[in-house]
């Protein structure tokens, strides 16, 4: 874990002078570091849990650190000492909170796991632009860390299966096992969850029970959704593309749509489920 918080911090860019929002406190541990640099003035962290944030509080009061601690919803962010230089999020979200763009200044950053009910995941880093909205290319790093607990995956039951129109398929549902593959089926399909795996996959979306199965050869679906086909689509653009990793991508933050862009803000589009 110490390692993943100062690459964390690192990809963050913060330096001296910076006035930093932290989301998610946990240990407290990326919290005393920037403490360290920065001093404490300059450090709000929010925690969700309240025995955690008791925790933090106590380790970070025992090595004389007392930067603002808050228990509350992270997605909410902390308006009380905006504006703030560098929000970062120790937490995965499924796209990103308004409120973070509010309290971030012009030129300052948001840097953030992106994660989704798939389980595919890319590492944001965004600049706010003065017309309120942020974007930026995903980084390298492959950083994970807890969902963000209101953007978690809901509780199901399972699935009736066998049930639906069948056709051949175009691409093999072990496209899911390659990291970037997985991502780019997940922007396709960002209300569904992923059940098995390898060469018999079967996708749920739990907003409107639409369900596909694939085997290496047959695709099985029902309901409104056509959810292969959406993957399918997603895939084949990806592979025209060259196949290109996390990096070839980007997301788009604007008050009325957040979505991730291939190669150019205004080239192939996926919007995030916001």
């Amino acid at each position: 874990m110490p390692g993943l918080v100062v690459r964390m911090l690192e990809a963050a860019g913060i330096s001296d002078g910076d006035k930093v929002l932290e989301i998610g406190t946990g240990t407290g541990y990326s919290t005393a570091l920037m403490c360290h640099r920065l001093g404490p003035a300059a450090v709000t962290s929010v925690e969700y849990d309240p025995m955690v944030a008791g925790r933090a509080r106590e380790a970070l009061a025992a090595v004389g650190y007392a930067p603002t601690l808050v228990t509350g919803d992270g997605l909410a962010g902390y308006d009380k000492n905006a504006e703030y230089d560098r929000l970062i999020a120790t937490c995965s979200i499924r796209y990103v909170p308004l409120p973070w763009l509010w309290q971030v200044r012009d030129g300052g950053t948001i840097t953030a796991p992106l994660s989704g009910w798939l389980g595919g995941g890319a590492f944001a880093h965004l600049t706010l632009a003065d017309d309120g909205t942020a974007g930026g290319r995903f980084l390298r790093d492959d950083l994970h860390f807890m969902t963000a607990r209101p953007h978690g995956r809901p509780p199901l039951a399972s699935p009736h299966l066998g049930i639906g129109e069948t056709r051949d398929g175009r691409v093999d549902p072990r496209v899911l096992d390659d990291r970037t593959g997985l991502f780019v089926a997940q922007l396709a399909v960002p209300s569904a969850v992923r059940l098995g795996g390898g060469d018999e996959v079967v996708l749920w979306d739990v907003g409107t029970g639409s369900l596909a199965e694939v085997t290496a050869g047959t695709v099985r679906q029902r309901g409104p959704l056509r959810l292969w086909d959406a993957v399918e689509d997603a895939v084949l653009t990806w592979r025209a593309a060259g196949s290109p990793d996390q990096t070839a991508f980007g997301l788009t933050v604007a008050p009325g749509r957040q979505y991730v862009w291939l190669g150019e803000p205004d080239g192939p589009s996926w919007d995030l489920p916001a």
